[in-house]
Parts: C-alpha cells; structure tokens; sequence
C-alpha cells in the first residue's frame, strides 16, 4: 500500500465483491472467523443487507484507487429483547492494509456511531487467544477483556479459543436506557 491516503464511509453494493475478498482472505488463512468456507459474494450481500434493515452501520475503507482495504459493521450481539442495547462488532482489514490504522479508524467510527444509536455496550467476539493484532486492536480502542471460550472451535486442525473482548458505549450501565 504505497499510497497512504484512504477513507472510510458507508459501504454501498458496489463494495460487496472486495468485503467479499477480505473476508475470504480470512476464512481461508485465519482463525479470526469461525467460518470454514468463504461465503460468495451473494450472501454477503445477503448479511450486509439484513444489518442495514437492523439500522446499524456497515462501512469500508477505500484507497485512493478506488481498492477496498477494510471493512466493519456492528450487528445485534444476541436477538432476545434484554440484550436490545449490546452489539458486536466485525473488523475485517485487507492483508496489504494490516497495521496502517485502518481498523483502527474503522472501528472508533462504529463505536461512534453504535454510541449515537444509544447501544450501551460493543461486544467483541475474537477467534483465536493468539489473535493479538486484533486483541491489541479492541484493546487500544477502550475494550476491557471479558473472557475467554478455551477451546470452543475447531479449524485448521486445531482447537481455538474465542476471546470476548466488552468496551462500554455512552453512559454504558451507569444509568437506565431511554
């Protein structure tokens, strides 16, 4: 990535195909997503499609030339009604944009915006203990670990860890929804 100058915003349609890349990327040769089979274009259009009509966030960072170097969203962290004011959240960096800041910066603008939305609390939920770009990522970005699922997956030909990562959104607990 020699041209540093990228931005973020809204996806739109036309970015389908290069999240579609990134997360292929990481179902194949990470543990990040639990994933076995990188899913088709079609079905993440499929998913992204559904966050949206929830109302939250999907956004992507873009170069200069127009390429997709990542992409996050927030989605329901659990569909019962008590959990109605926690998310979770989904970064996705492209290989050649790891450790630039673009996780970073797409995830403080999710927390910004799930804050707006009056979510009180931003869940990640992190495969693999070893994941520490994205465990350091969270961390940086004001979350607090929460736990850890030892052992709850199986890719690669190996046991992973799920690692729950929490980061309190506005006033968080510290008074009662509106």
């Amino acid at each position: 990535m020699a041209d540093e100058t990228w931005t973020i915003r809204d996806s739109s349609d036309a970015d389908v195909e290069g999240v579609a890349q990134i997360y292929g990327h990481w179902v194949e040769h990470g543990l990040g997503s639990f994933e076995l089979l990188a899913p088709p274009a079609s079905g993440i259009a499929e998913r992204r499609a559904a966050i949206l009509a929830d109302g939250f966030p999907y956004l992507v960072a873009v170069g200069s030339a127009g390429e997709r170097l990542g992409f996050a969203y927030a989605s329901w962290y659990r569909t019962r009604p008590a959990y109605r004011f926690a998310c979770e959240d989904s970064v996705y960096v492209a290989p050649i944009a790891v450790r630039r800041g673009v996780g970073r910066r797409l995830l403080l603008e999710l927390v910004r915006r799930c804050t707006v939305m009056g979510l009180r609390l931003m869940v990640a939920v992190i495969g693999d203990s070893n994941n520490l770009p994205s465990i350091e990522l969270h961390r940086r970005s004001g979350f607090e670990m929460a736990g850890t699922l030892p052992s709850i997956g199986w890719k690669h030909g190996r046991w992973v860890d799920t690692v729950l990562m929490t980061r309190p959104l506005g006033p968080g607990n510290q008074s009662p929804p509106v």
